[in-house]
């Protein structure tokens, strides 16, 4: 079984460009509507693929009103979590945590991009 996160955006094109900016994040699909809104979108971040979308004006029938907010964890190589966290600020990410030492092992930073979603990165890699 595979877990993809997927998150909507007012702005779904400005937020990948800021992803790509803020933490590197590649576009491997970009599909775009009639209406020239991002109907689905993959980026890929190494091993890694995140969805996203524009969200329907009133939000999406599908699910209820808007989809909500989302948080996404990212386990990185210890090596680069501090260019990471500095590349984020850089990009004008809001920071929410700044880099943290845990009590379990994990150097950790979380920031919201500029719709709100709630981005985590961290060396500790779940299920290990």
């Amino acid at each position: 079984m595979t877990f993809y996160p997927s998150l909507r955006y007012t702005d779904a094109r400005a937020a990948i460009d800021w992803l790509e900016r803020a933490f590197g994040f590649e576009p491997s699909a970009v599909h775009e509507g009639p209406d020239g809104t991002i109907g689905h979108a993959e980026l890929r971040y190494g091993d890694g693929l995140v969805g996203l979308g524009t969200e329907p004006p009133g939000g999406d029938d599908r699910f209820g009103a808007r989809a909500g907010l989302g948080w996404t964890y990212v386990a990185v190589d210890p090596a680069e979590i501090d260019a990471l966290h500095d590349r984020a600020v850089a990009a004008g990410a809001e920071v929410v945590m700044g880099l943290t030492d845990t009590d379990y092992g994990s150097r950790d930073f979380s920031v919201r991009d500029p719709e709100g979603n709630l981005w985590s990165f961290g060396t500790y890699r779940l299920g290990g």
